[in-house]
C-alpha cells in the first residue's frame, strides 16, 4: 500500500506542475506557485499568478499570455520582487480563511520557508 500511495502522489505532483507550467516560470517563482497548489489547487494558485502580473483573463489556466506577463513583470521587477509579492498574496489568502486561527501558525510556516527557499533559487 505505501509503494501505491507514494507513486500516486508523485503522479498527483506532476500533473500539479505540468497544470501550473512549473517548467515555464523563473526558477524561484515556480517553487511558490507548485507549492501554493499543492496547498489550496493549481486552479486558485494560476489565478493568484494571473492576478500579480495582470494577465488577462483570470481563469486559473496558465498559457501562452499569461507566460509572456510573467516574463514582462519579472523583466520589469525582477523574480525576487515577484516571489515576495506572489508569497504576501499567499499569506493573505490564508489570514482571510475562516480555519487561520487552527491552522494559521502552520501555513505562516509554510509561507516564510517557501519563501525562503525560492529566494535562495533565484
Amino acid at each position: 500500500h505505501r509503494d501505491l500511495l507514494l507513486s500516486l502522489r508523485r503522479q498527483r505532483q506532476m500533473c500539479i506542475r505540468d497544470r501550473c507550467r512549473c517548467d515555464d516560470l523563473p526558477s524561484g517563482l515556480d517553487l511558490c506557485v507548485f507549492d501554493f497548489a499543492v496547498n489550496a489547487g493549481p486552479g486558485r494558485a494560476a489565478k493568484y499568478l494571473q492576478t500579480l502580473v495582470a494577465a488577462l483573463p483570470v481563469d486559473g489556466g496558465i498559457g501562452p499570455m499569461t507566460l509572456a506577463k510573467v516574463n514582462e513583470y519579472v523583466e520589469k521587477f525582477n523574480v525576487k520582487h515577484a516571489v515576495d509579492h506572489y508569497q504576501a498574496n499567499r499569506q493573505k489568502y490564508y489570514e482571510e480563511l475562516s480555519t487561520f486561527a487552527t491552522f494559521g501558525r502552520g501555513w505562516t510556516r509554510r509561507v516564510e520557508e517557501t519563501t525562503e527557499t525560492a529566494n535562495s533559487w533565484i
